[in-house]
């Protein structure tokens, strides 16, 4: 065997576990992908959302309903804005907009309000296509961005550059999850979606060596992160051949688990 065959041997070393650090959810093709090469595939979340509380939140000197325009960037911060308000005995005015990134949040967004067309604001992804709706309101409203610790640069960024009338408001956190159940537990892959997810695993594992283990990555941001903390990315997604997570394992299983 030259060395040239056995390092790519070693490459595709056969996989039999994986782990991907989100949630479980209710269906995922990843199940198809346990059953047709018989994997053990877990579930951990390297990351978890946890509220500010109205004791926290009230040292910030915002009152929410003092402004008439809000901007959902996501479902985590609908959920986290109208529980300060529950907290805080706030009753928001039935005339306040709502400006929302997609339609999925302005779908959530009917959990809470009385959803009439008129109010409520709807983009396809990003703030570029409600620039046209904000825009229009830029001198009418005062406007409130929820957001986590991790802020959204991109909306900030516009608001700031437009000289909007606004202000950001810190109502949750995204933070690494306890993960020392997995001490002792080894994984033939590692699946992560965001750098978060790295910086969980460093932040509960220092020592941290990738040896045998290989990784799976989405995105380039999380590529970057891993390739930071001197980690081989061995499988990445979206690429032209496989845009989704699921494809880019399976087509490396394809090579690892020849018989």
């Amino acid at each position: 065997m030259t060395a040239n065959s056995k390092a790519v041997e070693e490459k595709f070393k056969k996989i039999q576990s994986i782990l991907i650090s989100q949630p479980k959810p209710a269906r995922s093709p990843y199940f198809e992908l346990e059953k047709k090469y018989d994997l053990q595939i877990d579930w951990v979340p390297f990351i978890h959302v946890e509220p500010v509380s109205a004791k926290e939140f009230r040292k910030l000197r915002i009152k929410p309903d003092e402004f008439s325009a809000i901007i959902f960037t996501s479902k985590n911060s609908i959920d986290h804005f109208f529980n300060i308000c529950e907290d805080l005995r706030i009753k928001m005015s039935q005339d306040t907009k709502y400006f929302c990134l997609s339609e999925a949040i302005a779908n959530y967004l009917q959990k809470f309000i009385v959803y009439r067309k008129r109010k409520v604001f709807t983009g396809r992804k990003t703030i570029e296509d409600l620039k046209p709706a904000l825009l229009k309101h830029k001198d009418k409203e005062k406007f409130l961005l929820p957001c986590s610790n991790l802020g959204s640069k991109d909306v900030s960024g516009f608001l700031a550059s437009e000289e909007f009338n606004w202000q950001d408001a810190l109502m949750y956190r995204t933070v690494a999850s306890d993960l020392s159940n997995l001490s002792d537990v080894t994984y033939d892959v590692l699946v992560f979606f965001s750098p978060l997810g790295i910086h969980s695993l460093y932040e509960n594992f220092p020592d941290f060596k990738q040896n045998d283990t290989r990784l799976a990555v989405y995105g380039k941001s999380t590529s970057q992160a891993v390739e930071d903390k001197g980690l081989v990315v061995n499988i990445k997604a979206p690429i032209p051949e496989a845009p989704s997570m699921t494809m880019a394992l399976e087509k490396y299983i394809q090579h690892s688990n020849k018989k």
